[in-house]
């Protein structure tokens, strides 16, 4: 199996490439990554991969990588909605050409493409809304995040249709766990606690995401892989919606503070009220299940995890303190 991994020096695309190795030994996987901020080399130390820096917009770069691939498994992107606010070019240069180039070389060469995706494209639900995001919700971008990555979504499903490129898609809720970058909520709200600093909290905190840990995510990933349909959509969350303000209060518990130890600061401009996965399709027609159903449990490994690698996010945490302090936000 030859696997190329866009976006595989990130948060989420290291993961998957550590479970890969771990649970496919057969494997090859050359990762495609920028390195841009959000890429780390070292979240692939010690692992056998073939790590090629380049841009996922780069159509010659793409088109050679792709030709010696089975399957592409595409996670690069821009991804941070704060980022994206101030400054929606890059965004539009990594998830809207980005991924047309990956297209065009996938369909050119007949491999297998997997896009991942978020649902933040279906913008967001009511607090008091019994509904959860489906595969026919419409889509309702707010952020240049979101409506990038809502536009490479289409063009993957027209790419699907139009010239049949075999592909599937999955849209996730939000992701925790480690090697995950530290402008982040939840590994800011660790690694500030860890460097003696006051956690930072959007408005009132009432906000729900429902979140997932990232080693869930990418089993959910490969069950798509090994069994989806074709040009379908399949969502991958893992009922664990919970409010900021409560997410932020067990951050503080598991690390021995006080429930009201943090800042509450201005909130960003058209902040998402709630997210849900139904994620009900993945399970009955593919077997999928989170092995970690306890948040309060990944939670804690998140935790250990930061607490046990400050070499891996300790150079960064002054330039991201800086930047949100330089917009405000802070």
């Amino acid at each position: 199996m030859r696997l190329l991994v866009t976006g595989g020096a990130g948060f989420i695309g290291a993961n998957f490439v550590r479970q890969t190795l771990q649970t496919r030994p057969d494997a090859r996987i050359t990762v495609l990554d920028k390195l841009t901020y959000a890429g780390n080399r070292a979240s692939l130390e010690g692992l056998d991969v073939d790590l090629v820096v380049g841009d996922v917009a780069d159509a010659a770069l793409v088109d050679k990588l792709v030709s010696g691939a089975d399957t592409v498994v595409h996670f690069a992107a821009e991804s941070h909605n704060d980022n994206s606010l101030h400054d929606p070019s890059p965004f539009i240069q990594t998830n809207l050409v980005g991924t047309f180039a990956l297209l065009e070389a996938v369909r050119k060469h007949g491999v297998r493409l997997h896009h991942v995706s978020t649902d933040e494209v279906y913008g967001d639900l009511e607090l008091d809304d019994p509904a959860k995001f489906t595969e026919q919700t419409p889509y309702n971008p707010s952020s240049p995040y979101s409506a990038t990555k809502a536009g490479s979504d289409l063009l993957v499903r027209a790419w699907a249709r139009s010239f049949g490129v075999r592909a599937t898609l999955s849209n996730c809720s939000n992701n925790y766990g480690p090697y995950q970058h530290i402008e982040k909520f939840i590994p800011r709200q660790i690694t500030n606690l860890l460097t003696g600093r006051r956690p930072a909290l959007y408005g009132a905190g009432l906000n729900v995401r429902d979140w997932i840990h990232v080693d869930d995510h990418n089993t959910g990933v490969w069950a798509v892989l090994d069994a989806g349909e074709l040009g379908r959509t399949y969502l991958i969350g893992a009922d664990g919606e919970l409010d900021n303000l409560t997410v932020m209060r067990m951050i503080l518990e598991q690390m021995g503070h006080g429930p009201d130890e943090f800042d509450h600061v201005t909130d960003r401009a058209g902040h998402d009220l709630r997210y849900a996965i139904d994620a009900a399709p993945l399970r009955a027609e593919l077997g999928w299940a989170p092995d970690y159903g306890d948040f309060a449990a990944g939670l804690a490994a998140t935790i250990d995890w930061y607490r046990d690698n400050t070499a891996w996010w300790a150079a960064d945490k002054e330039r991201v303190e800086a930047r949100y302090a330089e917009q405000g936000q802070a």
